[in-house]
Formats: C-alpha cells, structure tokens, sequence
C-alpha cells in the first residue's frame, strides 16, 4: 500500500526541513510519496531547501499567491499516486511516526477514513498541547457539532492527521481555500456514509509567537462551513 503525503506549506521556514526529514526516516513506510505545496511562502520556506533534500521530494508544487491551506491541499490531489493519503502540517506539532501505527489500524480494519485525534484516551484536554482554554473549548465544541451535523462519533474533528482512501479524497470535490478544509472534508466523507475511524496520537502545540495560523475566526468559519456542507 502506497501512502501520499500531502504537506501544505506557509512561510515554515525554521521547520520544513526539520519535517521531511522525519517524514523521510519513517523507514517502516517504504512505499511512500510525498507532495510539497508552497503556498507562496515569502521566507524562502521551500525555495531555500537544500538541493540533495529537493530530489527526494516527489512532486513540489509553487502557488503564485497565498490562497490557504484547503486550496494547498486541493492543488495536490491531482499528482496523488498513492492508495491512501495524509495531511501533514508544515510545523513540528504532529509527529510523523505516528504514520505507521495509523497505517496498519487502516489496513487491519478495512478503514476508508481514519483519523488521529490529539485528545482521545486521554483524561482531559493538555494545556501544554492546546496552549490555551480558548483552543480547547473550541476544538471541544467544534467536534461536538461536527458529531451532531454529520452522525460521526469523533473526539477531534479538526485534526491534522486525515488518513483517506485517494479514490475518496479525489470522489469529494473539495472547494474551500482555508482551514475550512477540515470541517468540509469531514461532512462530505460523511454524506457518503463513511464511517471515520480515530486511533491516539502524539501531539505537542505551538504558540502564535512560535507561528501558530490559526485563529478565533477560522473557528467561526469552520461553524458555518459545517451547516453549509450538512
């Protein structure tokens, strides 16, 4: 099974390279593939990569202008050659060998959806990876709603790491430009009857110094993409 990575990137630049090496030392992934997309990055996040490092990047794509991380991920799906796909963020709050244990839960339970949720068998949010009361009502609300608009059973809607079937991501045509990307791809997996799979992972959060993008109003915005794709 052949596993795509899609990793959108925005002026990361004190952490792309950190990433794909650790995406690229997942030896137990042979079989693997990796799309860049610069979202037109203006710290030389991607264009300042070392030579020896751009070649073992299978597919870099350059957005003319910054156009969010939904449309980052959509410019990728077109150049995905791999049976299953993942997100993964462009900063270090994920950690990528997690890939292996979420892979063999995909393939053991014939999943077409799984994700990785921060927060499930763990006995209350962290502070240390949530950063903030705000980030965890939030997150917390969101997944609930998420729950109620779409018949999921998830404990954290909006993570990063999506693992999907390729046929599917490519089945849901995707249109939002944003972090409304998680909200979407979530409802429209739903509305093909999916059920979407968690497993426990690692996660350790960043803070708006550290760089951190996301903010109260991609929270309003991923409300009302949940009523709109509903």
């Amino acid at each position: 099974m052949k596993l795509s990575i899609i990793i959108p990137c925005y002026n990361e630049k004190s952490t792309i390279k950190k990433i794909l090496l650790k995406v690229l030392s997942i030896k137990k992934i042979k079989n693997k593939q990796i799309i860049l997309v610069d979202d037109f990055s203006n710290d030389g996040s991607v264009k300042d990569l070392d030579f020896e490092l751009k070649k073992k990047i299978d597919k870099i794509i350059y957005h003319k202008k910054n156009l969010g991380k939904g449309a980052a991920i959509r410019s990728a799906i077109p150049y995905i050659k791999g049976d299953v796909v993942i997100i993964q963020d462009a900063d270090l709050e994920y950690d990528p060998r997690d890939y292996v244990k979420m892979l063999n839960y995909y393939k053991d339970n014939n999943s077409l959806a799984l994700y990785g949720s921060r927060v499930l068998r763990k006995k209350r949010y962290s502070l240390k990876s949530f950063i903030s009361i705000y980030r965890i009502f939030f997150n917390h609300f969101l997944s609930e709603c998420t729950n109620f608009f779409s018949g999921q059973k998830l404990t954290d809607a909006h993570t990063c790491y999506k693992m999907i079937d390729s046929k599917i991501i490519k089945k849901v045509c995707l249109k939002e430009d944003d972090f409304s990307f998680c909200p979407e791809i979530t409802m429209k997996i739903s509305k093909l009857n999916i059920k979407i799979h968690e497993i426990p992972i690692s996660y350790k959060g960043r803070s708006y110094k550290q760089g951190k993008k996301i903010n109260i109003l991609d929270g309003i915005k991923a409300m009302y993409t949940i009523f709109k794709y509903s």
